[in-house]
């Protein structure tokens, strides 16, 4: 990464503690300045991860008084706030606000995001936009909304109303915790498997989003790539559900499949040989799952297990 101001890199230290906010941008220009006048208000810092604009994106943001810290090529949303987060611990900050720079979120809801933080209530806080019904959030949206709340709330153990929400808020514990994997639009699904790992306190506050205008990514194909994103979430966070389940399912129907090749040979004294191929390779791929999902469910509660002693 390459912080656009050397100045700006020599004060880092020396900028003081308190809130900072941490905008990633892909090509905002024309609306980052506006998010960041109206967000300075309310913190100390405002770090924007310019992730490989190819428009004034990062020009504009430090005009307008931000941290700036660019990526030479676009990376993805997961990677941005990483950096994000990275500066930002630098700063050491008693709270850190996620927010989107294409101008959805208000900066002037940002106190009440940041409030069960600085109570000490919590150490994510979700802007939900379900919470209060304050957004008239278009109706496609609402229906992947739903999927992706189901999916991501059952499998992490974190029931959320809003999982898809850009608008949160993180402790100073939070902020050292966590560091992403994801690299797309999936990282907000990962911060709740990430906080029932780290036994980090999550709550929701009710937010507005603005639709503006019509997104910029085609509306089915984002989807697809966050669904992508969350099935390797769900392979990656919870094995024993992604591989041990369905492979639990594949040897039982491999069994039963296996049981009636041996009644149709009981009853004719022929063996179906078609049907005894088909069983066998049920029950061996459904046990090579199941003891996949085992396996990699244990090394990583040993890897857990480590890194909370260290």
């Amino acid at each position: 990464m390459e912080v656009m101001d050397v100045q700006q890199e020599h004060t880092l230290q020396s900028l003081a503690s308190g809130t900072v906010a941490v905008i990633p941008a892909y090509n905002e220009a024309r609306l980052i300045g506006s998010v960041i006048l109206k967000a300075r208000k309310h913190f100390a810092t405002i770090i924007v991860v310019d992730d490989g604009s190819s428009d004034d994106t990062a020009e504009i943001a430090h005009t307008a008084g931000a941290l700036v810290v660019r990526h030479e090529t676009n990376r993805g949303k997961g990677a941005a706030i990483n950096t994000g987060f990275l500066t930002a611990r630098g700063l050491s900050p008693d709270v850190v606000v996620m927010m989107d720079a294409d101008g959805q979120h208000l900066p002037d809801e940002a106190p009440a995001v940041m409030a069960p933080i600085l109570r000490g209530d919590a150490d994510i806080v979700i802007g939900s936009r379900y919470m209060q019904r304050r957004s008239n959030v278009p109706t496609h949206r609402v229906w992947g909304h739903q999927v992706f709340n189901f999916m991501t709330s059952h499998t992490s153990g974190v029931m959320v109303t809003d999982s898809q929400s850009g608008y949160r808020a993180f402790s100073k514990a939070a902020l050292y915790a966590i560091t992403f994997s994801s690299s797309g639009f999936s990282v907000e699904s990962e911060m709740q498997y990430l906080a029932r790992d780290y036994n980090l306190r999550v709550i929701e506050v009710p937010i507005t989003i603005l639709y503006h205008e019509k997104p910029k990514r085609h509306v089915v194909a984002h989807g697809m790539k966050v669904l992508n994103g969350m099935l390797q979430l769900i392979g990656q966070y919870r094995p024993l559900l992604f591989f041990g389940v369905p492979g639990l399912l594949v040897l039982v129907v491999g069994l039963l499949w296996g049981l009636w090749v041996v009644d149709i040979y009981s009853r004719t004294l022929q063996l179906a040989t078609g049907y005894a191929l088909i069983s066998a390779i049920l029950v061996i791929v459904g046990t090579l799952s199941l003891f996949t999902g085992i396996m990699l469910h244990s090394i990583r509660a040993m890897i857990l297990e480590a890194l909370r002693k260290e």
